[in-house]
């Protein structure tokens, strides 16, 4: 219960921040949070450690703690928050409304990539789902992703239009909780333009790789395919 009341004051203030509601660039000291959220000092102290961490705010001895102009400058898509990483509930941007629309899904075998990163044999089919990520109506990455059938037998449209990650949890009682992504950028092209409204000169954004399931196996091999304007990522470096 402890884990999850820090959690919700840090996804609290995260959406206060993102809101400008400290136009001051200042967090109300700890007691005030305190009573505010009423909870315990020790669950706000724990909240304000871990954005500290993550670089979203910075404390200055004496003089309180302050939000970190550059998280609000470089603000990023990628906000994982909860217990797991699927894409629908953890991609934000300045409170647009996430939205997808599925441009094709249907069973393949896999390609020898696919047997090799996701651990299977030849005749282990997976799905194939091609899906467009939008904000607000506007397009800003193409997904394909591909998921051993062995693993879950039963997806159809309507679960794809929605959270597959939420799906698996809620119905199999398995989350997706571990990646490995290489992230890089390539040229645009014809579909990518297409499909994101980029220009023929624009490039775009690649994320690519494995997620994996609470139990360590390989639950999907996703291609992601990002408006270039979208690939940001925030980090912080401490060097005790």
């Amino acid at each position: 219960m402890t884990e999850l009341v820090y959690k919700q004051i840090v996804d609290d203030l995260k959406r206060k921040i993102l809101d400008g509601r400290y136009a001051d660039m200042r967090l109300p000291d700890e007691r005030s949070l305190s009573e505010s959220y009423e909870v315990s000092r020790s669950s706000v102290k724990r909240a304000l450690t871990k954005m500290e961490s993550e670089g979203i705010i910075f404390k200055k001895r004496g003089s309180g703690t302050f939000i970190n102009p550059l998280y609000l400058k470089n603000e990023s898509v990628f906000n994982y928050a909860g217990s797991n990483l699927g894409v629908t509930d953890n991609f934000h941007m300045h409170g647009k409304k996430p939205g997808i629309k599925v441009l094709s899904f249907e069973v393949v075998p896999p390609t020898e990539e696919l047997q090799r990163d996701l651990f299977l044999e030849r005749h282990d089919f997976v799905y194939k789902i091609v899906r467009l990520r939008l904000f607000d109506e506007e397009p800003f990455m193409i997904e394909t992703g591909y998921i051993p059938i062995k693993i879950v037998q039963n997806l159809n449209e309507s679960i794809i239009e929605g959270s597959i990650f939420n799906y698996l949890q809620d119905a199999h009682n398995m989350a997706v909780t571990k990646s490995f992504l290489s992230i890089f950028a390539e040229p645009s092209n014809p579909e990518d333009r297409e499909l994101l409204r980029l220009a023929e000169h624009e490039p775009v954004g690649i994320m690519e790789g494995i997620f994996f399931l609470d139990n360590g196996t390989p639950f999907e091999f996703s291609h992601m395919r990002l408006h270039y304007k979208y690939l940001k990522f925030n980090t912080f470096v401490s060097v005790q």
